[in-house]
């Protein structure tokens, strides 16, 4: 058996003019747990070109998703953005990713910071109901550079409250936080910045930064994971892993699309 499977593209969704998503078909045997990440691509020139991949789906979904940069040169995004419905993508057979909350230590508040399209694999956790029971609260933080990049906003602060399966569960637990840089917003700042931020935390209405109740998951750019682990660690947090939990986890499987 091959290590991946033919997906039909069903829609595509341009955010930007460097940022769009879609949605695909998913072969039954394909399993992963929310906050996972598979291997997708096109064959280009004869050969198999993949990519890591976070779902937006939540595990659930009959359908998956994927959220992409788009990146001129890029030996895989200057094929992919310009796919239609009825093309077909590659999906690897197997998902993988440390996003998972058994990588954690129990807590109160679950942060999951990203920035970009590290914003992916928060969307299949803040849809997944299991996510609501092992923590009080889920707070949502995504930063990026414009306005117009902070993708899913409407879906996040519309649609999942008035969800009629998940409404009631995240009513009141779900906190979302967008943030930009580079334009004026309600909300200012980077990641890690915020974080030292008593400001964030009272529009968060939840105390400070506490090793005792606050878990993070990081997902995003470089520059983002290094500041924000050296914040964390400043105040006593251990990352986490598949052999030992901790008080964060960080994907790095998307450094270079």
């Amino acid at each position: 058996m091959s290590n991946f499977y033919e997906a039909e593209v069903l829609s595509v969704h341009h955010w930007t003019d460097r940022l769009f998503s879609f949605t695909t078909t998913r072969e039954p045997s394909f399993r992963y747990q929310s906050g996972q990440f598979a291997m997708i691509g096109l064959d280009v020139e004869g050969k198999p070109l993949m990519r890591a991949y976070s779902m937006v789906s939540p595990h659930y979904e009959e359908q998956l998703e994927f959220l992409s940069i788009k990146v001129p040169d890029g030996p895989l995004t200057s094929h992919l953005q310009n796919i239609r419905i009825g093309d077909c993508i590659l999906v690897g057979r197997k998902a993988s990713g440390t996003l998972l909350s058994q990588n954690l230590l129990p807590g109160k508040h679950l942060y999951l910071l990203g920035t970009g399209t590290g914003l992916a694999p928060f969307m299949s956790i803040v849809r997944d109901p299991d996510i609501y029971e092992k923590f009080e609260k889920v707070i949502l933080v995504h930063g990026c550079r414009q306005v117009d990049e902070l993708a899913y906003q409407k879906r996040i602060a519309e649609d999942l409250p008035s969800d009629e399966f998940l409404g009631e569960i995240v009513a009141g637990r779900l906190v979302y936080y967008p943030t930009v840089t580079r334009e004026p917003f309600e909300n200012q700042g980077r990641i890690p910045d915020l974080l030292v931020s008593e400001h964030f935390y009272e529009k968060l209405g939840v105390p400070p930064l506490d090793v005792g109740t606050d878990r993070f998951m990081l997902c995003g750019s470089p520059a983002m994971l290094k500041d924000t682990v050296e914040v964390l660690e400043t105040h006593g947090l251990t990352e986490g892993n598949m052999s030992r939990p901790g008080h964060y986890v960080i994907e790095r499987a998307f450094v270079d699309k």
